[in-house]
């Protein structure tokens, strides 16, 4: 375990791309043990609600008064965001939120999650805490697939 593997492992759990479904399965193919890597990346998805409203309050106004390549990139994933995460909360509310941030898929987890409240104009401190329920719901689901070996490490890591 090195301290670069911690931290591509923190930076894989913070980006939309990969969020836990990456930060978990590097660090432990990386030699982490389970017992650091869940918690940590964790923590630091569950950092992405806070992180993703601070940028929706402040430089996205800004970005898309004055960039129209961002204004067009950005409503775009906004509509994807809304199109996804609008049936859910309008029949379950923010159980719907925590439920579709929890479900470790590609475009379902806690960037698409709070975008998709931020949108709908639901309340900041409720959305965090349903978030913070999915990333944990999340985490445990990707520590478990790790550690019962389904083959998890094939989707993430190409062999050669």
């Amino acid at each position: 375990m090195t301290s670069s593997t911690l931290f591509i492992s923190v930076l894989l759990s913070l980006l939309p791309i990969s969020e836990l479904r990456g930060g978990i399965p590097y660090a432990y193919f990386n030699g982490v043990s389970l017992w650091l890597a869940t918690p940590l990346c964790i923590l630091t998805n569950a950092l992405v609600a806070p992180i993703a409203y601070t940028f929706l309050a402040t430089l996205h106004k800004f970005f898309h008064a004055h960039w129209t390549w961002y204004a067009s990139f950005f409503d775009r994933f906004v509509a994807n965001a809304q199109r996804k995460v609008h049936p859910k909360v309008s029949r379950y509310g923010y159980w719907g939120i925590l439920l579709f941030v929890a479900i470790p898929l590609p475009v379902t987890g806690a960037w698409t999650g709070t975008l998709g409240s931020w949108i709908m104009g639901l309340d900041k401190r409720k959305t965090m805490m349903a978030v913070f329920g999915g990333v944990i719901v999340s985490g445990l689901i990707v520590t478990s697939l790790v550690i019962l070996g389904v083959g998890i490490d094939s989707v993430f890591i190409k062999r050669i």
